[in-house]
Order: C-alpha cells, then structure tokens, then sequence
C-alpha cells in the first residue's frame, strides 16, 4: 500500500470510488481539481491509497485558523476494513501537525458507525451534532475533534 499526494490523473478513479459510496461526499471534478491547487485558499491536503497501481482510497483535509478539517475519507468498497482509511486519517493528521494544525475537526453521519468508530479509534471526541444537515437521507451529522499537539500517537 502507497499512500501518497492526489495527482490530477488520480480524478477520474477518485469520482467513480466516491460515486460509488452512499455516505462520501459528491464533490465535482473542478472541486477535486481545487483541492490539488497549492495556491488555493483554503490551503488542501490531498492524498490517495495506491494498491497494484490503483486508487483504492482517498482522503481530502484543509487547514484553516491553524485548524485541520477533515473534508473526507473514501475507500473503495472491495478494499474497505482492511485499514486503508486508517492509514489515510494518519497520513492527513501527520500531514495538518506538520503545517501547525493544533486540532483536527470532522463530521460524520450519525448513520456511518464505521467511519465514527474509526475516528473514536484514532483519538477523536464528539463535540456536538448539527441536526439534519446531510440529505438523501437527511440525517444529523456528528461533530467530532481531535487535539493534536496532545494526541501525536497517529
């Protein structure tokens, strides 16, 4: 398993992984793109699983006001529960320490205990919910943060 930066040819696997996921955000292929650009603003980290030569997961942070949010996590549905998206939320922690962040900040639908579990796992607590902020289905989303300058064991 490689973990390393999203590249533009990466976008065409990364659309079709997450359009095959319920619970991943639909972004469009020029979002995707943005989240490549270095003088973009908010400031992305964009990175992808590679395995035998193909995108088998990706994940997308920002870092805004000295805080990491974690935008998504996705792993192709034949290669999930075999700890790509751990490796891909350590990496992007990693990543938002190295740049300053002080704390990493997600969401999550209340439905998704995986991708919850995952996240409890890796040292984050809930911080609030935000009722029924996703659709199709609408559903309340969780708010979790992690400190990172107290949590460096990703």
């Amino acid at each position: 398993m490689n973990i390393r930066p999203m590249i533009e040819a990466d976008l065409d696997a990364v659309q079709t992984i997450a359009a095959a996921l319920p619970t991943a955000p639909q972004w469009s292929r020029p979002a995707y793109a943005a989240a490549l650009d270095a003088a973009a603003t908010p400031r992305r980290i964009a990175i992808v699983a590679e395995a035998n030569g193909s995108v088998a997961g990706f994940a997308v942070a920002c870092l805004i006001a000295g805080e990491g949010e974690i935008e998504t996590i996705a792993v192709a549905a034949g290669a999930q529960r075999q700890g790509i998206g751990v490796l891909l939320l350590g990496v992007l922690l990693q990543e938002l320490a190295a740049r300053g962040a002080s704390a990493a900040i997600l969401e999550v639908r209340q439905s998704n205990r995986a991708a919850a579990g995952l996240y409890a796992r890796s040292g984050f607590r809930e911080a609030g919910r935000r009722p029924g902020y996703y659709r199709d289905p609408a559903e309340d989303a969780v708010l979790m943060r992690l400190e990172i300058k107290e949590n460096k064991h990703f």
